[in-house]
């Protein structure tokens, strides 16, 4: 049974997750938070799509700050193929968000047109335009401040928005930049409530040491106005092309230790657990995430070269 103080403390960290969602100009949050964002490319580059020559459909789910009360819980889907002879990626991207008393669904379709060079290398230039739905159910709270217009109504808005992005790649090299939402929405009229624009780079590169093993370390920046530039540093280390293990350090957020199995040529399992190193620390117990991916049908080019990207 918890004492008063640790229901004084959880209270101070429920108002702080609330806090968290009218910050950076009273509402512009950063967008849902992946610790395996290397499975998860398609949600913040749309150039992304169609890259791995196949059908690939990937469900990702992540509980953040596990045993704190409003903690985040999201929920990704996507899938994408190549079409006209690989040379137009298509795909779709639906991500579920909770926070608190806050609910976000999004829907976004993604196109990419690629450019194939000798070798195996592609350069993709890509689009992607849909919606958010943000609901706030703002007038459940009890505040000690009257007045205050942010919590006077509650929140159904409808956000459409367009993002682009360039993403080269080849066997064993990444490189892309992103900006998923170019405008800035306004949520809440008369207040600075806005979705802000969101800017992404990212990179990666595959070492073969031995036959046996591989490493593949990946770097994700992360920035959105109001808020520190955020980086995602990430090593795997492969085994036989079918297991690995590998760590992860967010900036000033959390350290990672990730897990992945290649089951069979088409599905991919993994799994990832986050240690905080916020001042949520003692009270959380991490964050976990799982992702499965599935891929219709390989080439024989994906049998010869896995792809790790």
């Amino acid at each position: 049974m918890l004492n008063s103080e640790d229901n004084t403390m959880r209270k101070k960290i429920y108002t702080f997750i609330i806090g968290s969602l009218i910050s950076f100009g009273a509402f512009a949050q950063q967008d849902a938070m992946y610790s395996q964002y290397m499975f998860n490319m398609l949600s913040v580059n749309p150039a992304y799509a169609g890259s791995r020559d196949v059908i690939s459909i990937t469900a990702l789910r992540r509980w953040q700050w596990v045993g704190v009360e409003g903690a985040p819980k999201t929920t990704t889907i996507t899938a994408d193929l190549p079409v006209w002879h690989e040379r137009i990626g298509l795909g779709i991207s639906a991500v579920n968000d909770q926070i608190g008393i806050t609910k976000n669904n999004s829907l976004y379709t993604s196109y990419s047109y690629r450019i194939q060079f000798p070798r195996g290398s592609t350069l993709a230039f890509g689009l992607q335009a849909g919606f958010t739905n943000m609901r706030a159910n703002f007038l459940s709270l009890k505040t000690t401040t009257s007045g205050d217009q942010v919590f006077m109504q509650n929140v159904n808005e409808w956000l459409p928005n367009f993002g682009a992005g360039i993403y080269y790649s080849t066997d064993k090299f990444y490189l892309g930049f992103a900006s998923p939402h170019l405008i800035n929405n306004t949520i809440i009229e008369g207040t600075e409530s806005v979705q802000k624009q969101h800017y992404f780079v990212m990179t990666g590169y595959v070492f073969h040491t031995s036959e046996v093993v591989a490493l593949k370390p990946s770097i994700l920046l992360k920035y959105v106005q109001g808020a520190p530039l955020e980086a995602d540093l990430n090593i795997n280390a492969w085994f036989y092309d079918r297991v690995a293990i590998g760590a992860s350090y967010r900036t000033g957020d959390a350290v990672v230790g990730l897990a992945e199995f290649q089951i069979n040529q088409q599905l991919r399992f993994g799994y990832a657990y986050d240690m905080t190193l916020t001042r949520l620390k003692g009270y959380s117990h991490g964050s976990h995430e799982i992702m499965v991916r599935y891929e219709f049908g390989s080439s024989k080019k994906k049998i010869l070269t896995p792809r790790y990207f």
